[in-house]
């Protein structure tokens, strides 16, 4: 990961001032914020950044779905309320986990260079000189993920795979999908998450858009970094500025907007692709999709893109397309369903 920053600012405090920065405690999650601390240190040093970890509710029940939990904020709710409180003065977050509407007198602050968005396929060890491909797979093999936007998009192009929830962290999910008793043939993972574990290797193929084969759009935000703080603390939200990359801010933005639009959680098939081109313009791509890939909609639009006030509408007028296209008809159904076995959802346990 690398900054677009690249000159120390001398921060004019008179003493040496402490940050206090949140993270979740998985190993991922903490070596992103070692990242930003790294970036942060260099832009700023005369600050001391002190990172405190802290579990999430879907870090403490790694056997539940993630589609099962009740409410927005599964990654969030915890750190959030330190935050409002002060105990926290900014928090580090994938910045696919964070809700597009955050609690009131809370920001996104900044957006880090964003690594690789796209979704992976991984493939067990003892296949990987059979399988290359989600084609290859044959009837009946088994695709492990705990994301109904990836099971949603992969049945609508490959309705011969079987699915099983698949948690715990990359190290984790990797050996039980190689675990010679195991029946995962294959993985979907973000690349970005692969790439900051330096566990690239194990990459078969990539699922963007255009690849033959792949078809899949990818989650709001994914591969992005997002910085929360509060509002009123303008002291950290200036010592964030330097840090944020203008053009990942501005995608991820429009991308968000696209959500918050169609009022989308972490349990809505909602898949995005965002790709700047010459002049400023920005495509996006959208597509949502039932749950068992049998309807979709999809939207595409081209627009230059120069702030983050262009960005939100850009989000909104795509958001518009995809519900003209048939996505309101999908959501309603899942909502339908959301509501009706709302009494069964795992209810949210607070730290």
């Amino acid at each position: 990961m690398s900054t677009s920053a690249t000159q120390p600012i001398i921060t004019p405090f008179a003493q040496m001032t402490t940050i206090k920065v949140g993270t979740r405690k998985s190993a991922l999650a903490l070596k992103q914020a070692d990242y930003v601390v790294s970036a942060l240190s260099k832009l700023h040093p005369t600050v001391n950044f002190e990172v405190r970890g802290m579990h999430s509710a879907a870090d403490k029940d790694k056997v539940t779905a993630l589609y099962k939990f009740g409410g927005k904020g599964l990654w969030t709710n915890e750190l959030e309320a330190e935050l409002s409180a002060g105990d926290l003065d900014m928090i580090v977050h994938s910045l696919k986990d964070m809700p597009t509407s955050l609690p009131e007198g809370l920001v996104l602050a900044c957006i880090t260079p964003r690594e690789d968005p796209r979704d992976v396929v991984v493939v067990k060890k003892a296949l990987e000189e059979k399988y290359k491909t989600l084609a290859d797979l044959p009837e009946g093999a088994v695709v492990g993920t705990s994301s109904v936007r990836r099971m949603a998009q992969i049945r609508r192009r490959y309705p011969h795979l079987r699915f099983k929830d698949m948690r715990g962290n990359i190290d984790t999910r990797l050996k039980k999908l190689d675990a010679e008793d195991g029946e995962f043939s294959v993985l979907i993972l973000a690349a970005a998450g692969l790439h900051r574990m330096d566990q690239h290797a194990r990459i078969s193929q990539y699922l963007e858009a255009d690849t033959e084969g792949g078809g899949m759009l990818h989650a709001v935000g994914q591969g992005g970094l997002g910085i929360e703080a509060r509002a009123d603390d303008k002291k950290t939200l200036d010592i964030l500025k330097q840090l944020e990359d203008v053009p990942a801010m501005l995608a991820c933005e429009a991308e968000r907007s696209v959500m918050r639009t169609l009022e989308g959680g972490c349990s809505i098939p909602i898949g995005v692709e965002t790709q700047w081109l010459e002049g400023d313009k920005l495509r996006l791509t959208g597509t949502v999709v039932n749950v068992e890939g049998t309807e979709a909609a999809d939207a595409e639009r081209t627009e230059v893109i120069k702030t983050r006030e262009e960005a939100v509408e850009f989000g909104k007028r795509v958001a518009k397309e995809l519900t003209d296209n048939g996505a309101q008809k999908i959501l309603d159904v899942i909502n339908e369903d959301r509501e009706a076995n709302r009494d069964k959802a795992q209810p949210f346990i607070p730290a």
